[in-house]
């Protein structure tokens, strides 16, 4: 979760460890600090507070050719001064900033402890430092793997020792590591946002791999201490990507990049002949297709709903059993891992912990996994080896938007596909083929209405509880939406199956509990429409998304997008609901890309 970066090279190394901070910061923003070579040993600024409060307390004039820096989500120990990375051994000669998560930090400490050393913060990570001090190996790198040998849980480092100027260590495992390669000068981040303006060539480490650093360059070895040999992979993005454009903040960027991003997904994608989805990715052939019995989406938060979504879609299109489970779950459970079971683990950032640790698991069991992310090196696609990019660009603020919009385009070319191979005919396969080619003009004339559903989304701001709910294709689109209200407004929302409203949910219907209704206009209009009037029967406002069209008077607010066929009517459908969260969160002048307690890629439990 959090962010690191680390430059040696020979250029002054505070400016750009910043930088690389400003652009982490969507990884965690509770604390900052950065450590620098000096003249004197190792020099240590920072704070509690965002990086813009790090940047006002680091001294004018500071300078030097290598150091490392942290943005931090807490997650041992409160945001504080005391707990901001990076950490120092007792001898201050040890700097290090750590992502992730040590798992047997208490006994670890304890045993320091006992060896009469004074740990300095409540965090998990100081102990790296110490026990890397403590080694009495004769390199940096080996003491390290000295260290990294004694630790359990997860960890993306960087180490810097004041006794090896111009050297840095990073490590990983479970939490990335990209290495930056340029001229002289060598960078290291947690994520390439990082690098972008600096090189366009990166190196992903692998679990328990090391890479010694120095401005004339690099060298990987496992934790065994066995040579490892890495090709460079370019990055594709340009710095441009990364900036806001004129926007007020990320998520308004990312929400209008929508049709872009739409159309990149469909793009070489849709099959006009056979009335299909190309999916080369994928690699599997027609019969391999048909041999699938069952198909299972797995993700976390949003990607989670997105794979209901999608199992929605496939159950309709294919006619074959699908299912979505949160990652975070599946891992745990001993899961029945079936090989006719197409697994599809779902992730923005291709680094979400859960989901990595359950694709393990499949592997481990013989499963057949594939990814679905929009990173294409990230450690899901390379573990998975085959899969879909989600095509999105990169997205910062910590509210998913346009990645979730794609997600949901690109299960739904999965569908098409798995359909069909079996029983979807040529006119049904035309019929939806037309109707996603359409997508990106029909979303582009719903973010058109955006000042029409920011007036609505105000007359809501002084509510303090809100429902969401759907009916079938509705359901995960109402999740959705009560998940984007609650991290970027921190109004209280709860999502219910429509149907469910009158086994308990209703009773807190009330004058003050607004309820948002997905309407799609399907099958169940009439049932919508029912449980809209129950809600109304019992004075509680109803603010109506939908594209049919609803009897006049029958609810409080309509918010109405074009018509499009039913199956891909949910993925529209969200996008008014991230337009409403987005205005009601900017009324009550809510921060909007940083919201309290998150941060954007989740690499710890």
């Amino acid at each position: 979760m959090c962010g690191i970066v680390g430059y040696v090279g020979s250029r002054n190394a505070v400016p750009l460890l910043l930088e690389g901070l400003h652009r982490l910061e969507y990884r965690g923003y509770d604390s900052a600090g950065i450590a620098v070579e000096g003249g004197r040993g190792l020099e240590v600024v920072k704070a509690k507070g965002r990086v813009a409060d790090l940047r006002r307390i680091v001294p004018v004039g500071l300078s030097s050719s290598a150091g490392i820096a942290h943005t931090r989500w807490a997650t041992h120990g409160e945001p504080s001064d005391r707990n901001a990375h990076p950490h120092l051994d007792e001898r201050k000669r040890i700097a290090i900033v750590h992502n992730g998560v040590i798992e047997n930090s208490a006994q670890l400490r304890a045993q320091l402890a006992a060896d009469g050393v004074t740990l300095s913060s409540d965090t998990d990570s100081e102990v790296l430092a110490h026990l890397i001090a403590r080694s009495e190996a004769p390199t940096l790198e080996d003491a390290v793997r000295d260290a990294l040998r004694r630790v359990e849980g997860t960890y993306g480092i960087i180490v810097m020792d004041a006794g090896s100027p111009g050297e840095l260590v990073a490590a990983r495992r479970g939490s990335p590591i990209a290495l930056g390669l340029g001229d002289q000068e060598m960078l290291i981040a947690s994520d390439v946002a990082a690098l972008v303006r600096y090189t366009q060539h990166v190196i992903y480490l692998d679990d328990d791999e090391l890479a010694t650093v120095s401005a004339d360059g690099y060298r990987t070895s496992t934790l065994q201490a066995e040579s490892t040999t890495k090709s460079p992979t370019s990055i594709t993005l340009s710095s441009a990507e990364y900036e806001l454009g004129g926007h007020p903040d990320f998520m308004s960027k990312e929400m209008h990049e929508q049709s872009e991003s739409v159309d990149r997904c469909l793009s070489g994608r849709l099959d006009h002949q056979f009335m299909s989805a190309r999916l080369d990715g994928l690699g599997l052939s027609p019969r391999e297709y048909q041999q699938v019995r069952r198909v299972k989406l797995l993700g976390c938060g949003s990607a989670y709903y997105a794979g209901q979504l999608g199992a929605g879609m496939i159950e309709e299109l294919a006619r074959i059993p699908a299912d979505a489970e949160p990652a975070s779950e599946f891992r745990y459970r001993n899961p029945v891992v079936d090989p006719d079971t197409l697994y599809v683990a779902i992730s923005q950032s291709g680094e979400t912990l859960d989901t990595l640790a359950a694709v393990h698991e499949l592997k481990r069991k013989g499963g057949r996994v594939v990814g679905l992310v929009n990173v294409v090196s990230s450690s899901i696609a390379r573990e998975c080896g085959s899969g879909m990019f989600l095509h999105a660009g990169p997205e910062f603020s910590v509210a998913a938007t346009k990645s979730f919009t794609n997600m949901g385009v690109a299960l739904a070319l999965l569908a098409l596909e798995l359909g069909r191979v079996r029983d979807l005919s040529l006119s049904e396969g035309r019929r939806l083929v037309t109707g996603l080619a359409d997508l990106p003009a029909r979303i582009g004339e719903i973010l058109a209405a955006e000042d029409e559903i920011a007036a609505i989304a105000a007359r809501y701001a002084e509510a303090e509880h809100m429902f969401f709910v759907g009916r079938v294709r509705g359901w995960p689109v109402a999740r959705e939406g009560a998940q984007k209200l609650k991290e970027i407004s921190y109004i209280h929302a709860e999502a219910y199956q429509s149907s469910e409203l009158k086994h308990g949910p209703l009773a807190l219907i009330n004058p003050h509990m607004p309820t948002v209704a997905v309407v799609p206009d399907d099958e169940l209009l009439v049932k919508n429409i029912s449980t809209i009037e129950e809600i109304k029967a019992r004075g509680g406002p109803v603010i109506a998304v939908t594209d049919a069209d609803l009897p006049h008077g029958l609810v409080n607010d309509v918010i109405k997008i074009p018509h499009l066929q039913p199956e891909l009517a949910p993925i529209a459908l969200s996008i008014p609901l991230q337009l409403f969260s987005y205005h009601l969160a900017k009324t009550l002048g809510r921060d909007i890309d940083r919201p309290r307690n998150l941060a954007k890629s989740v690499t710890v439990e």
